[in-house]
């Protein structure tokens, strides 16, 4: 391990010289990449050190103790090697998990869509439900979101809102919200008081730069109209709303929140990346084994991740077992949602290392 150490080391000192090279420096693609890589080196790097030095301290005392030393020093030098091997293990933990093969887009932005599933109305109030939740949630964080796109429910709430929502490390913490939410509660039409199950699907894209996807203007087709909905004088007045149609593959974006076309074509744009992004990582993830795809876990919409029950009170999350499984649903929905987060991080690292999934 102490040589996969050094020459990690010694990558992150090649990186810091990088990223003082003025050539570096203009080429933006490269400059953010080594930035990238440098961020998530950082703490291995400091680890790594400490566990290299307490690996030559052992090493230091063991030859102590083998040589003609008088015997006072050369029991200290053994009681000195039972604190060092207690922290040699404790280090060594803490490295197993931080060499866990990282997702590089972790540390990115993301846009977040929730949509409404099946519940007719309800369903559309679950997603307004939740578009608050990740409001409160951003807010508790430090984090920044923006309205991309959002279609009204005729009853409150949303068929449909995209946003994206940006901090350090968002995508890492955001990706494990991808999938089905259910919702079972009395809806406010519910004249006999009958408990109902309604569903919306969430899907959390890493925010795509424009140096990592390319495109090409003559596979845009853009189209402007007037905006729908809330929003003031300025709707259906003028022409601001933005819908942009990729040609190759026939992804459609809109956005209207903004009083600026060309603010709406900057959110719609932003979209499209993400999305063409994430198809490029679906072709990757395709060629990865099946076990491991299972392992990380795609956070496939189609996969019921969590259920809010209302009567109870509680909010449960179907990947995770026994006391993790449940949470308050008041707490969760004031965007408490770190408890359950930082569970199904220990969950997806601890499938990581039951595959071998770690840099010996």
């Amino acid at each position: 391990m102490k040589e996969k150490l050094e020459g990690i080391i010694e990558r992150y000192n090649y990186i810091q010289e990088e990223l003082n090279n003025p050539e570096i420096i203009k080429n933006v693609k490269k400059f953010t990449e080594l930035s990238r890589e440098a961020k998530y080196l950082t703490p291995i790097v400091e680890l790594s050190k400490e566990y290299i030095k307490v690996l030559n301290n052992i090493e230091s005392n063991l030859e102590l103790i083998r040589s003609n030393v008088e015997p006072e020093l050369r029991e200290l030098a053994y009681e000195d090697n039972e604190t060092l091997e207690r922290r040699k293990e404790e280090l060594e933990e803490q490295l197993k998990l931080l060499l866990i093969p990282k997702d590089m887009n972790d540390m990115k932005n993301c846009i977040v869509e929730i949509r409404a599933g099946t519940g007719g109305d309800e369903a559309g109030l679950f997603v307004g439900d939740l578009f608050r939740m990740y409001q409160k949630f951003a807010e508790k964080q430090g984090f920044k979101i923006e309205v991309i796109d959002f279609n009204e429910g005729e009853r409150g709430g949303f068929k449909e809102i995209i946003f994206s929502m940006s901090g350090d490390d968002v995508y890492g913490l955001m990706k494990f919200e991808s999938g089905v939410h259910r919702v079972q509660r009395v809806p406010e039409t519910e004249a006999n008081g009958r408990i109902h199950t309604s569903a919306a699907t969430v899907a959390v894209l890493p925010e795509a730069d424009e140096i990592d996807i390319e495109i090409k203007e003559e596979d845009l087709r853009i189209d402007i109209f007037r905006s729908g909905g809330k929003g003031g004088q300025n709707v259906n007045k003028v022409e601001t709303a933005v819908r942009i149609t990729h040609i190759p593959t026939g992804i459609v974006v809109s956005c209207q929140d903004e009083r600026s076309q060309l603010k709406n074509r900057e959110k719609a744009m932003k979209v499209l990346r993400s999305r063409l992004y994430e198809l490029e990582r679906q072709k990757q993830q395709a060629e990865i084994s099946s076990a491991r795809r299972e392992m990380v876990r795609s956070g496939d919409r189609s996969e019921k991740i969590r259920t809010y029950n209302w009567p109870q009170n509680r909010v449960t999350d179907h990947r995770l077992e026994g006391e993790q499984k449940n949470y308050p649903l008041s707490e969760v929905l004031e965007g408490n949602l770190i408890p359950i987060i930082e569970n199904l991080r220990i969950l997806e690292r601890t499938q990581l290392l039951n595959q071998g999934l770690v840099v010996n």
